[in-house]
């Protein structure tokens, strides 16, 4: 993999990764002549404390406007053409990563501080992460990893989230394959209830809660969906959604830049071919909305209770039906599920390859 590092036309971060020649070889090289008319990025983002339950929430007003389900003419993630310039200045490539125009997090003036990318993880724009080769799955591993590092390394980030929407129906404003990554200048709660419970599990046993999970399951195997020689695919016991899928690494490791390259290669089968299980999960449908989220120690305090794992999951039930945080899940957060792990684990095991 080559990294080509360069900026937009309103100095915004870009970067190649390459994966295939000429470029990966060095034989040629990527060079951005981002020729738009941009005005500079202004946008000022303020964290404010719920005093109710100590939840973060942010404001990011100037993401109102952002730009939302453009035509395949007019996406900004494809490769820039005559009459048609975009985020990407390129004909083609393989990966890129850039800064968001439209970022949730960031300093510009405000309280936040943090940082938004986006990861466009193919030029073709009617391409699913599915259906990558695998060697494409493998580079965007290695690009999360990569941007994971440097962005862990920013003054006031306390950790670094990658994860990819898919679907209009998760609330996706672009439909161009792609991730982004949040690098948060605070704890999100998730992480932190995640944190606490490990923590007092440590401090009971001496040993790591998600390890004695991922061990629990692999011993009774009932919602495992697959398992290899470095991961392991279960449906957990308490499973919220219709469809979800935790990805857990065998090694306790803390985030993908841990992860060694035999660890990697195998990820790249095992992610690619989850994704393609939720997405045959209802006959008739070849797409299915979901969510991958992953879940990487924090930066700093509490680091070591963190431990890497991957949450795939859809709020589709049926093939034409939804399900919505009603009352009970929206106000209360108390989740009532329409079918069983059990369940999920066997259609997810009955769409092996």
């Amino acid at each position: 993999m080559r990294q080509t590092v360069t900026q937009l036309a309103d100095g915004r971060g870009l970067i190649f990764f390459d994966d295939t020649e000429p470029y990966v070889g060095g034989a040629a090289t990527r060079a951005a002549h981002d020729r738009r008319e941009l005005p500079t990025v202004v946008a000022a983002s303020e964290v404010r404390i719920d005093p109710l339950t100590g939840d973060p929430v942010t404001f990011a007003a100037h993401r109102m406007d952002r730009t939302f389900l453009p035509s395949v003419a007019e996406c900004p993630l494809c490769p820039t053409r005559p009459g048609a310039s975009t985020e990407i200045p390129a004909d083609d490539y393989d990966v890129a990563v850039f800064e968001n125009r439209f970022p949730a997090l960031s300093s510009g003036g405000g309280s936040t501080g943090g940082r938004c990318e986006v990861v466009s993880f193919t030029a073709d724009h009617d391409a699913r992460f599915a259906d990558l080769p695998v060697t494409r799955a493998r580079t965007v591993i290695d690009v999360l990893a990569s941007r994971t590092a440097a962005l862990s390394s920013l003054p006031g980030v306390q950790q670094v989230f990658c994860f990819e929407n898919r679907g209009v129906e998760i609330g996706v404003t672009l439909e161009h394959p792609h991730g982004q990554i949040y690098a948060y200048p605070f704890l999100p709660p998730r992480t932190q209830t995640l944190l606490e419970r490990a923590r007092d599990h440590h401090e009971r046993t001496g040993r790591s809660l998600q390890r004695d999970i991922l061990d629990a399951e692999r011993r009774t195997g009932t919602r495992v969906v697959w398992s290899g020689e470095w991961w392991t695919a279960y449906v957990p016991a308490a499973a919220r959604w219709p469809i979800e899928v935790h990805l857990a690494p065998h090694r306790d490791v803390p985030d993908l830049t841990a992860l060694v390259d035999a660890e990697r290669d195998e990820l790249a089968l095992a992610y690619r071919g989850m994704l393609g299980r939720v997405d045959r999960f209802f006959d008739g449908l070849d797409r299915v909305p979901y969510i991958a989220a992953w879940h990487q120690a924090p930066v700093g305090d509490g680091r070591e209770h963190g431990r890497l794992f991957c949450q795939i999951f859809s709020l589709r039930r049926a093939p034409d039906k939804l399900k919505y945080l009603a009352g009970s899940e929206s106000a209360m957060g108390a989740w009532i599920s329409d079918t069983t792990p059990e369940r999920i684990a066997e259609r997810l095991r009955e769409l092996a390859p």
